[in-house]
């Protein structure tokens, strides 16, 4: 077991040596050489005053050289605190200043902006070769080559600040340490059967927690990484084809995506032996498509920034449940326990909140002690959010976010539920349900649909579906046809966001 985030590089070169590690933008890099990049950006870093503790801020689409700076900042002790690409200059002055960043690393799309709001009172180092008036250019950083002996750590000690999407109110950033994270990825392969041999296609955002699982398990257990910088349907189906790809990562809205593509059936994916989905519901109709279009198992999988990565998920080597999360992790537990008191347990079938305990538990959200007392329990267990039941054998079941929720004249209706329903019919593509305010009901339900290419339907044909598949209370009052979904930057649909596309 590594003791530390610094030692992952180190430990896959000494054991993978010039196997490809990572393929980026058509430039191909080994184990070794991205162990030889990263000790390159840590001297660097310390020569800059970088020292155990700090905390350094990481602002890029996913590349090379993002990979290399998370590496390289963890070799020096420091702590990262990679963040979305879509937060705004002034959303990465109030993370910066909240955990007390030393440095700002960035892409120089990322960092003007930034720079020329006065946003970054702090080091910052810009990705290229071309200065930026301000910031260290990256490859003076890359091109010092130099031995670097990773910091010894404590794996109890702090590794990573993980700011939430932050729906109501600042962000918060989730602490973890080193042990939590590498756990996670340790675990999380073992479940999928990653090894040496495969080769692993995604464009999730490595600032992600289900990204951050993905590239920490493919560098601690030898995999080749295809990782795109954003995801693109015909670039990604390519990509599987070009490089033999024995797996593909994402979350649904990217498999809706690839389905709807006029060329999905001109591309060989005949190399795919499982894929996984999170990060939002999906409805199992479209797995099942998957599934069948593709050839190989979907596994669905379920976490969240508060835990490092992965809660719940199948093991690839077992059967699994089109529509369920999946167990916990090893060395985990996951139960579901009664909204308005966590001590009660709900019984198999029950809705309620599911919650986790375990080793990957943050150690808490970074100087909000108050919201900590909140999330976690004092006996460990972790507030999800997320409700759930679990059956006789410990599959989850994820209903919907207790946010999410809509309570339409008293009666409670979970959007994921009339998603099942209406993805289901043959026109569509992608399904959204939230929930809009009614004068007489309080709330009611109103589906954003977009159609596959070249299909077509009306809203009659969609509510003729829904009333003969729930109950009338769920049917939605209204739907609406929409080009496109709000969207973050996982791909994962932003229903709170659905209100403005309404006409």
């Amino acid at each position: 077991m590594l003791a530390s985030l610094g030692q992952v590089l180190p430990a896959a070169a000494a054991k993978y040596g010039d196997k490809t590690a990572l393929i980026a933008a058509d430039r191909a890099f080994s184990f070794r050489e991205l162990d030889d990049l990263s000790n390159a950006v840590a001297a660097s870093l310390v020569s800059l005053s970088v020292a155990p503790g700090d905390r350094i801020t990481l602002y890029a689409p996913n590349s090379w050289e993002w990979l290399v700076s998370y590496y390289g900042t963890l070799k020096t002790g420091a702590v990262i605190n990679p963040i979305n690409v879509m937060l705004t200059p002034a959303e990465v002055a109030y993370v910066t200043r909240d955990c007390g960043a030393k440095a700002l690393i960035a892409s120089r799309d990322k960092l003007a902006p930034v720079l020329e709001a006065g946003s970054a009172d702090l080091t910052t180092i810009v990705f290229g070769t071309e200065s930026l008036s301000g910031a260290v250019p990256f490859d003076e950083l890359v091109s010092k080559r130099a031995a670097f002996e990773p910091v010894a750590v404590d794996p109890e000690r702090l590794s990573t600040i993980g700011y939430t999407s932050g729906t109501t109110g600042h962000p918060k950033g989730a602490m973890q340490s080193h042990r939590a994270v590498i756990l996670n990825g340790a675990m999380t392969a073992q479940m999928h059967g990653k090894t040496a041999g495969d080769t692993v296609v995604t464009a999730l955002p490595c600032p992600h927690v289900y990204g951050n699982v993905v590239f920490n398990g493919a560098m601690m257990y030898g995999l080749t990484l295809v990782l795109h910088s954003r995801f693109d349907a015909a670039e990604v189906l390519g990509s599987i084809q070009a490089h033999r790809a024995t797996m593909f990562e994402a979350v649904p809205t990217m498999y809706m995506y690839m389905l709807a593509h006029p060329d999905f059936d001109r591309h060989d994916l005949s190399t795919l032996t499982r894929c996984t989905v999170g990060g939002q519901t999906m409805p199992v109709a479209k797995m099942q498509e998957v599934e069948r279009r593709i050839g190989c198992p979907l596994i669905e999988l379920w976490g969240m920034t508060e835990i490092a990565g992965l809660g719940t998920t199948f093991p690839c080597y077992g059967p699994h449940t089109l529509g369920s999360i999946g167990m916990a992790l090893p060395h985990c537990q996951a139960r579901i326990a009664s909204v308005t008191d966590p001590k009660v347990a709900m019984r198999a079938g029950e809705v309620g909140e599911l919650m986790i305990k375990g080793p990957i538990v943050m150690m808490g959200y970074y100087g909000n002690e108050t919201a900590t007392r909140e999330t976690i329990e004092p006996d460990g267990w972790l507030h999800t959010g997320d409700l759930a039941s679990m059956d006789e054998v410990g599959q989850v079941f994820v209903v919907d976010r207790k946010k999410d929720m809509i309570n339409t004249a008293g009666f409670k209706v979970f959007p994921a539920e009339i998603e099942r329903v209406v993805a289901a019919h043959d026109s569509v593509a992608m399904v959204a349900v939230g929930g809009q305010p009614d004068d007489l009901k309080g709330e009611i339900a109103k589906a954003y649909v977009v159609l596959k290419p070249g299909a077509t339907a009306d809203a009659d044909a969609i509510l003729d579906l829904c009333r003969k598949e729930l109950a009338a209370y769920k049917v939605p009052r209204a739907v609406q046809f929409v080009a496109d979904l709000p969207k973050t930057s996982t791909g994962k649909i932003m229903r709170r966001e659905l209100k403005t596309l309404d006409v």
